[in-house]
């Protein structure tokens, strides 16, 4: 046998392995809660620079920065410096945001994507960003609900929303068919509202998702929205990242990544728990693999 307890994910081609040996876990030491941000601090102006400019075309947002942060430092060489460090920072955070989004999504079972629409009649927005994410925590502890969002506001009116994909094991209301207007496709259009949330919420579309593509499309428009805003996504129930199986030399097509530290894996690779073979690779075996971050 070739590696125990590995870690596997999906890539979308590939099932990839994380053999424990190659990726020790590195012991956590107490990190002192860090000191808020001084507001007029160059990492604070950065950031607040950085925001406001991801309303603007990409080829005006380096020059936006710079211009607010022009006084900041005393050399420009310097303010060069520390704006192509820290956009490259937030660059990386991303790349990394994105890769555990798609493995935490390969891995779980996805059947609605859903919005929520902001209703003034029902609440303030900030009752009904509390109420939304207590009522969706309430799912999840009672229902087994399991959701990925993020918070949007609509470029026509700036009515806010919140997009998410939905894992829905048991329903809470009744889905009822409702045809109404679109303002944003000018025609007329048939969804799916919620009763439970039309009553306490308002506006919401419950749209069922059945292939994988469905699932993908959906969450590129998500990314869409965080690329976008820069909101980050919200996460809801347990989701984890790997499973865990012991791999066989024969199952291994080749190594991979950095040093060659993981392994390609075979599509039908056999998947072990402590030594007993649970079957080959498919979505039933994988629900009964242990799960890890």
């Amino acid at each position: 046998m070739s590696y125990q307890k590995a870690k596997v994910y999906y890539d979308g081609s590939h099932f990839i392995a994380m053999p424990p040996e190659n990726f020790p876990r590195r012991k956590r030491r107490y990190k002192p809660k860090p000191k808020r941000e001084v507001s007029d601090s160059p990492k604070a102006k950065f950031e607040m620079a950085y925001s406001e400019s991801q309303s603007l075309p990409k080829r005006e947002r380096k020059k936006y920065i710079k211009e607010k942060l022009q006084d900041t430092f005393l050399t420009e060489e310097r303010a060069k410096e520390f704006i192509e460090s820290n956009i490259e920072r937030k660059k990386t955070n991303a790349a990394k945001r994105r890769v555990r989004l798609m493995r935490k999504v390969y891995l779980q079972e996805w059947n609605y994507f859903v919005t929520f629409t902001f209703s003034n009649e029902l609440h303030t927005e900030k009752t009904f960003k509390e109420k939304l994410r207590n009522t969706l925590k309430h799912m999840v502890s009672r229902k087994g609900w399991k959701y990925i969002g993020v918070w949007e506001r609509s470029p026509e009116k700036n009515r806010l929303h919140f997009h998410g994909i939905f894992y829905i094991p048991e329903m809470i209301g009744e889905l009822v068919e409702v045809k109404d207007y679109s303002t944003k496709s000018h025609r007329m259009q048939t969804t799916f509202q919620n009763t439970h949330f039309q009553k306490h919420f308002g506006r919401n579309d419950f749209k069922e998702l059945g292939r994988l593509e469905d699932v993908m499309q959906s969450v590129r428009y998500l990314l869409k929205y965080i690329e976008k805003s820069n909101e980050r996504l919200i996460y809801g129930g347990k989701l984890p990242t790997y499973f865990v199986s012991d791999i066989f030399d024969d199952d291994i097509i080749c190594p991979y990544g950095v040093d060659g530290r993981k392994a390609i894996l075979f599509d039908k690779f056999t998947c072990i728990e402590d030594g007993c073979i649970v079957g080959q690779a498919s979505e039933e075996v994988i629900k009964q693999m242990p799960k890890c971050n």
